[in-house]
């Protein structure tokens, strides 16, 4: 079975009808990302609830990005750039076969990259299923 694909287009600002596709990062990747996650809110200082870690994404998801903000920039940095890893744009949103990697211009709003980031949790986690065991 392929790794789960959505678009978002974004909204406003002048990344205004900018078509972005994000797909799901392989088990394995995604297990390593959580955990280190995890790890670097922890060496962070920041309370983590009893079993947690054991939810995976869906645990990252609960926290909520805003928790990876308290985190040691040296610790946050690559995993912030990771999830970015999964992101690609649609240049022409009038030819969905195009799609290629992001440069730096693509994003222009502060926004749109946390619009982002919430919408490539939602993709791993998947929240029409069950988060927790």
């Amino acid at each position: 079975m392929a790794r789960k694909t959505v678009t978002y287009t974004a909204d406003d600002g002048r990344d205004q009808g900018k078509v972005f596709v994000l797909t799901e990062m392989p088990a394995s990747q995604a297990e390593r990302w959580a955990l280190r996650a995890f790890m670097a809110l922890a060496k962070g200082g920041i309370e983590l609830p009893d079993n947690v870690a054991n939810m995976g994404m869906a645990g990252i998801a609960m926290l909520g990005v805003s928790a990876l903000s308290r985190t040691p920039w040296p610790e946050a940095q690559p995993l912030l750039d990771e999830m970015f890893g999964c992101v690609q744009i649609r240049p022409n949103p009038k030819s969905p076969a195009v799609v290629r990697e992001l440069v730096e211009d693509d994003i222009e709003e502060i926004a749109t990259r946390l619009k982002l980031r919430m919408e490539l949790l939602k993709l791993h986690v998947d929240f029409s299923r069950p988060a927790a065991p």
